[in-house]
């Protein structure tokens, strides 16, 4: 299958919901855009490409998806321009990052065509949806899961690709509270941790319930052998701030998400010169900085959040509060320097944007 010869069918919706959205109050997840894409995998190849009314699907009850989760998503953002134009944010990385997934998943590559060629139609269908007010955006999901209609246990021989859409505001209203887990793992050397599945998310759920219950937004996952490593923080990458200025990150392994957003930050760090570490971080580390006034700053990092400051960081019945952000912290400045990338608003000096 070539550029040349994809095929895209389209039909439109006979009457849109866009005159229903109130943008000034989105919230995050909640509210769909008119159309999605869908892509069937059938007999070792990608057909029946098509863009059709956002809606429900008809399943067998025997979904293989939902029996032995076979089931990986990407997270993505689209921004609007100043000049009214929409504007996609390092698309071909997701591309990458959804078939890495689907590799270890067992579940067949989506073509770079199939992937960008339908993100864009669709997009571009929908460009009405593409909010224009600060601290919003349209976020698109692109996700496959298996559908052989056959309960056992081995991979499908069937997949669906979807992508779909819609406006989002800000994920966090304020900065969290994090605590740090140690007792439920997110995932272990061997695992799923490199990979954006269901299922990672799923077993995530409870200890953030409880640590909720005990008024905390986020975990700080650790590893799974001595609790003694910082790994990630809820569904996002964790970065700190030392007070030398050094941007300090958990190296990526095949326990942790390689995130899109960090990867920008970390380039963005290098290109004006501030000093990074990639590396395994301590607990230990950080909770000393914490109490020796030693870590200006320490935030999440992802799609949905951007760059989210933490405001506490819980630790064996302890909380430690960091400083306030400050307007010239590295924080700050990336996460303002990163929305103008994304919206426009000053030179793509890295190509990670793309006009629709």
């Amino acid at each position: 299958m070539t550029t040349e010869t994809l095929l895209i069918k389209k039909k439109q919706t006979e009457k849109s919901r866009l005159h229903e959205v109130d943008f000034n109050n989105l919230g995050f997840g909640r509210i769909m855009s008119d159309h999605m894409f869908i892509a069937d995998y059938r007999d070792g190849q990608w057909q029946n490409l098509r863009i059709v009314p956002y809606g429900d699907l008809s399943l067998s009850p025997a979904t293989a998806a939902l029996h032995y989760g076979q089931a990986i998503f990407e997270g993505m953002k689209a921004y609007k321009n100043n000049e009214g134009d929409t504007l996609l944010f390092r698309a071909t990385d997701n591309w990458k990052r959804l078939n890495k997934s689907a590799e270890r998943l067992c579940m067949p590559a989506v073509p770079e065509e199939v992937f960008m060629n339908g993100l864009t139609e669709l997009v571009r269908l929908d460009s009405a949806w593409v909010p224009s007010q600060d601290g919003s955006a349209l976020y698109i999901r692109p996700f496959m899961f298996s559908t052989d209609p056959y309960v056992g246990v081995k991979p499908s021989d069937t997949y669906t690709f979807i992508i779909f859409t819609g406006p989002v505001g800000a994920y966090f209203a304020k900065p969290p509270r994090v605590k740090i887990e140690t007792q439920f793992i997110r995932s272990a050397e061997g695992g799923v941790g490199g990979a954006k599945c269901a299922g990672n998310y799923a077993g995530s759920l409870y200890p953030a319930k409880l640590a909720q219950e005990e008024g905390y937004d986020q975990l700080i996952w650790t590893d799974a052998h001595e609790h003694a490593y910082i790994e990630e923080s809820g569904a996002m990458n964790v970065m700190f701030v030392l007070d030398d200025g050094t941007l300090l990150t958990p190296a990526v392994s095949d326990t942790t998400l390689d995130g899109i957003t960090r990867k920008t930050i970390l380039a963005i760090a290098r290109h004006w010169g501030i000093p990074v570490e990639e590396r395994r971080i301590s607990v230990q580390e950080i909770i000393s900085a914490l109490k020796e006034g030693r870590l200006e700053s320490a935030f999440g990092a992802g799609t949905a959040a951007v760059v989210s400051h933490i405001s506490t960081i819980g630790y064996e019945r302890l909380d430690y509060t960091l400083p306030d952000v400050k307007e010239d912290s590295f924080a700050k400045k990336v996460k303002e320097y990163l929305i103008e990338i994304y919206t426009g608003k000053t030179e793509d000096l890295f190509g990670w944007t793309l006009k629709v």
